[in-house]
Formats: C-alpha cells, sequence, structure tokens
C-alpha cells in the first residue's frame, strides 16, 4: 500500500498563502535605523565620488587631445576610486552585521510571540512548521539588507545623478537608453509579482517539510516497530521533493531577471557606440564626450541590476515575512479577561476548593480540523503497517465536549474523574488551566470566577501533570526547577525520593546533573511520569491535578507512588482523572463522565450500586 504525504494541520489565514506587504517590512529596518541612516550617507558620499571619476576621465582624454599637462588631475581620479572602494567594502560589512542583528531581533519577537500564544493555536499547528518559520524564514530577511536595499538611496542618487550628467552630454542618446532600460524594468515588475508567490508556497512547503521530519523523528520507534521506515522515508522525502520542485520554479523565474540588466547593458552599449560612433563622426560630440557618456551609462545600470537584485531578494523575503507575519499578528494569552483581575484572591467563605456550573465547551473549528486531520494521519500510518485501528468518527466542529457539567471539588479532598476514553475529562483540566475558556457556563476557584485571576496567578494554585507528561531534554535539575527555579538541592531530592525515584539519583555520580536524554529517553516510561509528579510536588502548589498520572506504573511502583501521593495529599486537594479502579476507591468523591455529562457522583460504593456505567468499568477495573 502506497502512502502519500501526511496532511497538512494548518491554521488560520494559511488556506491561501500569507502575503506580506513592504511595509510590514519596516518595523524590522527601523529597529537599526542609526546603522542604516550611517550606511545611507555613505552610500550618498560613495555615488558623488563614483560621479565625479567619469568627469574627472573626461578632463583627461580633453587635456591629453590638447597636449597640455594633467597635474593634479589622475591623483585626484586615483583618490576617487580608493574613496569610493573603501566606503563600499565598510558598507558591506555594516550591512552584513545589520542584516544579521534583523535576523536576530525578528526571531526573538516571533519566538516570544510564538511561547506566548494560546494553547488552542499550538493544537491547531504542527510543531516543526513554527520551528521552521523562526529558523528558515526569518533568514530570508537577512537578504533583505545584505542584496541592495539598505544602500538603495546611495543607488538613487548614482542613478539621478548619471542620468543628469547624459543629459547635458547627450540627450538623444539619453533618449535612446531610457527606451531600452524602460522595456527591461516592465519585465522586471511583472516577474517579480510571480518570485513572490513562488516564495510563499515554497516557504509553506519548507514548513510542512519540517513538521514530517520532526514527527517522523518523535515517532522512530513506533515506526520501526510497525515496519513503516521506508513508507516514512518516501513521504518526508516527497514533501523535499515538492519544496524543490517550487525552488526550480523560483529559480526559473529569477533567472529570467538576472540577464535583463545584463541585456539592457549591452543594448544600451550598442546603441552608444552605433550612434555614439556616427555623431562623434558627424562631430555633434568629441570622444571624451562620449568616453564620459559610456562610463555614466554603466554608473546608470549598476544601479539598476542591483534593484532588480534587491526585487527578487524583496520579494522572496516578503513570501517569508508573510509566514512570520501571520504568527506576530495572532492575539498572545492574556494574563486575565476582567480590568480588576486578581483583584480578589481571599476565598469566599465555606466554597469549594473548585466548582464547575452547567459548563459547556466546544474547541475552536481549527483545533477539531486538526485533530481530525492527525486522527487520519494516524489511522493511515496503521493501515500501512496493516494493524487493525478502530473507526473512530471524526469530531464536528460544533459538537460539544463539555454539555453541563456540574461538579465540586471541595476543599481538602480528593475527586476521581471517572469516564470512557473521550468522555470529556482532560478537557475538565484544560480548562481548570485555562489553556481554554468554557463556551458556556461558569469554573470557581476558591468561590472566584477563574477570569478575575491572572492566569500565572491562577496557575499558581495547581501542580499539573498531563497525559503523557513531556520530559524535557536536560537533567533531572532541570525538569524538576521548570516550575520552582528557586527550589534547593535538598527539596528536589526529597521530592524524587518521594515518588520513589531515588534509585534514579543513585545510578551514577551525577545526582541531580543526570541527564535524562531527549524526551526522557533515558528513564522507563514509569519514571517519566513520576518526574513530572516529582515536578509538581515541587511547587507545593495547593490543588493537585492529575492527569492519569498512574497509567504507566507498574503495580509496586503505583503502590509506592499512591503512598506518596497520600503523604502529600494531608494539606491539599487533588482532583485525579483515574486509569485504575485501584486509584480510585478511596476517593471521597468520584465523579462519573459520559459523552460530556455528569452520569453520576458519590462514593465508590455508592456509584457501584446506583450508576450502571460505573459498575461496568469497576466490573473491567478499567476506568478509562
Amino acid at each position: 500500500m502506497s502512502r502519500t504525504a501526511p496532511p497538512r494541520r494548518r491554521g488560520r489565514g494559511a488556506q491561501e498563502g500569507p502575503r506580506a506587504t513592504f511595509r510590514q517590512l519596516l518595523p524590522f529596518l527601523f529597529e537599526h535605523k542609526k546603522v542604516l541612516a550611517l550606511v545611507a550617507a555613505l552610500s550618498v558620499i560613495g555615488a558623488l565620488a563614483s560621479l565625479a571619476q567619469p568627469l574627472l576621465v573626461g578632463q583627461v582624454i580633453e587635456r591629453v587631445q590638447r597636449g597640455e599637462t594633467l597635474g593634479m588631475l589622475v591623483l585626484l581620479l586615483v583618490a576617487f576610486v580608493i574613496l569610493a572602494s573603501v566606503i563600499s567594502g565598510y558598507q558591506h560589512y555594516l550591512l552584513q552585521r545589520t542584516g544579521t542583528a534583523v535576523v536576530h531581533s525578528s526571531r526573538r519577537r516571533l519566538i516570544a510571540r510564538i511561547l506566548h500564544l494560546p494553547v488552542a493555536e499550538f493544537d491547531a499547528r504542527r510543531t516543526g512548521d513554527l520551528v521552521s518559520r523562526v529558523g528558515t524564514d526569518t533568514t530570508l530577511l537577512y537578504a533583505v539588507l545584505t542584496q541592495g536595499l539598505a544602500d538603495a538611496v546611495g543607488s538613487a542618487v548614482l542613478f539621478a545623478g548619471a542620468l543628469v550628467a547624459m543629459l547635458l552630454i547627450d540627450p538623444l542618446l539619453l533618449l535612446l537608453i531610457v527606451v531600452v532600460i524602460g522595456g527591461s524594468v516592465v519585465v522586471v515588475v511583472v516577474l517579480s509579482g510571480r518570485i513572490r508567490t513562488a516564495s510563499a508556497a515554497q516557504q509553506e512547503k519548507v514548513g510542512e517539510l519540517a513538521s514530517g521530519v520532526e514527527r517522523a523523528v518523535s515517532s522512530i520507534r513506533t515506526i520501526r516497530a510497525s515496519g513503516a521506515t521506508e513508507r516514512e522515508t518516501q513521504a518526508v522525502t516527497g514533501l523535499a521533493a515538492e519544496a524543490y520542485s517550487l525552488g526550480v520554479r523560483i529559480a526559473k523565474i529569477s533567472s529570467l531577471v538576472v540577464p535583463v540588466a545584463g541585456i539592457a547593458l549591452q543594448l544600451s552599449l550598442l546603441v552608444v557606440l552605433g550612434v555614439g560612433g556616427f555623431r562623434v563622426a558627424a562631430g555633434t560630440i568629441s570622444i571624451a564626450s562620449l568616453v564620459t557618456f559610456i562610463m555614466f551609462l554603466f554608473m546608470l545600470v549598476m544601479p539598476l541590476a542591483t534593484t532588480f537584485g534587491a526585487i527578487t531578494s524583496v520579494n522572496q523575503a516578503l513570501g517569508a515575512l508573510g509566514r512570520i507575519q501571520e504568527i506576530l499578528d495572532l492575539p498572545e494569552e492574556t494574563a486575565t479577561d476582567e480590568p480588576d483581575g486578581d483583584a480578589v484572591e481571599a476565598p469566599v467563605v465555606g466554597a469549594p476548593a473548585l466548582e464547575f456550573r452547567d459548563v459547556r465547551f466546544q474547541y475552536p473549528e481549527n483545533v477539531v480540523a486538526a485533530r481530525d486531520a492527525a486522527a487520519r494521519e494516524a489511522r493511515t500510518l496503521l493501515a500501512d503497517a496493516h494493524v487493525e485501528a478502530d473507526a473512530a468518527p471524526e469530531q464536528s466542529a460544533q459538537r460539544e465536549v463539555l454539555r453541563g457539567v456540574t461538579f465540586a471539588v471541595p476543599r481538602g479532598a480528593r475527586v476521581a474523574l471517572v469516564g470512557p476514553s473521550g468522555a470529556g475529562k482532560s478537557t475538565v483540566l484544560s480548562l481548570i488551566e485555562r489553556f481554554y475558556d468554557p463556551t458556556g457556563g461558569s469554573i470557581r476557584l476558591a468561590g472566584h470566577e477563574l477570569r478575575t485571576y491572572l492566569r500565572d496567578r491562577l496557575r499558581a494554585h495547581f501542580g499539573y501533570v498531563e497525559q503523557d507528561a513531556p520530559t524535557l531534554a536536560g537533567t533531572l535539575a532541570d525538569n524538576l526547577r521548570l516550575a520552582a527555579p528557586d527550589a534547593t538541592d535538598a527539596d528536589c531530592e526529597r521530592v524524587l525520593r518521594a515518588v520513589n525515584l531515588g534509585d534514579v539519583l543513585e545510578r551514577g555520580t551525577l545526582g541531580l546533573q543526570t541527564p535524562v536524554g531527549e524526551d526522557g529517553v533515558m528513564l522507563s516510561g514509569g519514571e517519566r511520569q513520576r518526574l513530572a509528579i516529582a515536578r509538581a510536588l515541587l511547587t507545593e502548589a495547593p490543588i493537585l491535578l492529575l492527569d492519569e498520572s498512574t497509567s504507566s506504573l507498574d503495580g509496586v511502583n503505583e503502590q509506592r507512588m499512591r503512598a506518596a501521593i497520600d503523604a502529600v495529599a494531608e494539606d491539599r486537594t487533588l482532583l485525579v482523572i483515574a486509569h485504575r479502579l485501584s486509584t480510585v476507591v478511596d476517593s471521597d468523591l468520584i465523579v462519573v463522565l459520559e459523552d460530556g455529562v455528569v452520569v453520576g457522583q458519590g462514593t465508590h460504593d455508592e456509584l457501584v450500586e446506583n450508576v450502571p456505567l460505573y459498575r461496568d468499568l469497576a466490573r473491567h477495573q478499567l476506568l478509562a
């Protein structure tokens, strides 16, 4: 069975390919306006030095023809040549440095915006595509400065000066030159729009390629075990081939732009030599004037060639900038939605720690579309590996995940959420952390609506362990101090031993500096889960949110983990998504969810007696 390229998970505005305007590029340039002003001033000085050279050459020729001494003319000519060369070299350095600074500043802004985006945007976009925007797309901004745009002022002075000088020398010759060059300008303008469109498409395809590589590398063990290495290789290389094809298309269009300046110069030179030679023979102009005119012709065409190259570079950069700007235009996750956010922190007397009141929620359309695409991709991979997959229906953007959920978590209690897969359990925790906001109803912390808290302060109330909690590349200490940067080594060791990870500390001589590898590959699945719980415990948050935190543990370690959680739960409130019956039987309250609706609440014995769904789950000893 052949495999096609993975379907794209696309965010808002990506359907037609984002485009940027030159005006959107200006803020990146204005950050370095002082340096660019210096470059422009040097460019003008260099242009004047260059314009002086043909005039001096003309004077030298005339003096030689008259048999007069050259005097200081030669030295002055050499001085102007050296001055123009030195200025050009220094300009090159400034432009290279500033181009690098523009890339750095654009990456800084893009990284800051990406890391502050709402969680919904991450759910709707592929990680590799975001990485590509930070790396590949920003690099193209470098060419804007280094390939002719920043010294446009000097080029304009050179062009205008040459034009005026040529007009004074011979208006007829200039008219013929303008006709030739005007045609080349029209060709470049027509082709530049195609370059921008093709460049935007290529950058988007490069983003898909980065996503494909990221997906394959992160799933390499599953791919190898499924015998899908060659199919995945073909899928990712297929994306590379598409990016290559678009690159070839850009090269073809650019190849039409580059010769235009050369053709314009050649035709102009032939016209000047032919018509100019005839006019010299007729005595209309002198040989010195013709030589001066030809030198100005080169000065007229050189900035034109630079401009043509700049147009190509700028259009490619604008294609990439469109993808950068798409992210920069996205709203950040706000600190609070209320003008007086966090004005009240004191808990309402007698209020539960957490309370859901008729909460309704449905995921945004782009998130649902992305998840459906990911599900199709997973089914394709399983089909390629000849593995039977459940035919789960795709979600509708209008389907509510939670439909009027109401329950309360008493202060200091242990509450378990149980229910079949897809019942909405993990969504409950996402709403508590305000990764999303409910589309209806109210969620309260200590009696106050969640929206009245600043997000950072709100989240400080919770120690959150998500399902399949990631392990960061680095050391044990790096992972533990993610949410508690000021924690001491003693604190870190204490929580590690509390979750039965003391043996990891003692495996070598590095202790807390023991590396865990990329995605925690040097730890077992259970150890990664316990490390995530230790990280949550280290924050000493009053409420723990555990999403199937014991799902990767064997029986012995699960018992030890339960003992550790019991020890820290004495002064804390726990809301646990349960995976095993043994996790919930001792809970103070069990909330049973099915298809986004609470179908029962109570203790284990009460639910076994009164709720058929819970009784069936308990009978199978599996609650997720």
